[in-house]
């Protein structure tokens, strides 16, 4: 049987740390609001449902293909990361950044889960040290998902609601704050590229 404790510590402290998707969140909430983010933070959560689907039954395969795939999926992810550190960098206002839409849709949500290799690994090692070894039927697969895909529905919408509940706060401090969660994605990047490459 599952060990209930370890699984949700884990669970818990891994999506509520910084990443893309919660950087992703607070930075479309702040600038746009939160209600204008939701449709970007469900396709977040659609996303990482289905990558939580994937690896639950893709694990044995997955681990077998890590060493060819973590390198290119690295690449990738951080590249797309770099690419939205840099919109965020040159985002303006909502009313003056008649762009924000394309950052803050819900296929951009959905699509940031596929390149994004913290939630790929976070969803490997969750489920092959967590779920599979206990559990192996589809519907037990499907709730796992489902539970791992509602807690970082909770991380998300907890820092979008950062992000918006400060937002005229922020607003005086908007291109530090963009600097700043540009950084923090830039880092974030560099860290999933440079354990990729090892």
């Amino acid at each position: 049987m599952i060990n209930l404790v370890p699984f949700l510590s884990y669970a818990f402290v891994t999506s509520f740390t910084p990443g893309p998707n919660n950087i992703m969140s607070m930075t479309n909430a702040n600038r746009d609001g939160f209600k204008k983010t939701f449709n970007f933070t469900l396709g977040i959560f659609t996303g990482f449902f289905i990558m939580m689907l994937a690896c639950s039954y893709f694990n044995l395969l997955l681990f077998s293909l890590i060493p060819k795939i973590k390198p290119f999926m690295s690449i990738i992810g951080s590249a797309y990361m770099v690419y939205l550190a840099y919109k965020i960098y040159t985002s303006k206002s909502a009313s003056a950044d008649t762009d924000s839409t394309h950052i803050n849709s819900f296929l951009t949500g959905l699509l940031m889960q596929f390149v994004n290799p913290k939630v790929i690994l976070y969803g490997i090692t969750v489920v092959s040290n967590f779920i599979t070894p206990y559990y192996n039927t589809h519907i037990s697969l499907i709730m796992f998902s489902l539970l791992l895909g509602v807690i970082g529905f909770a991380s998300i919408t907890c820092w979008a609601l950062f992000g918006a509940l400060f937002q005229k706060f922020l607003a005086k401090y908007r291109k530090p704050f963009n600097i700043v969660m540009s950084i923090l994605l830039v880092y974030s990047a560099a860290a999933i590229l440079q354990s990729g490459l090892q």
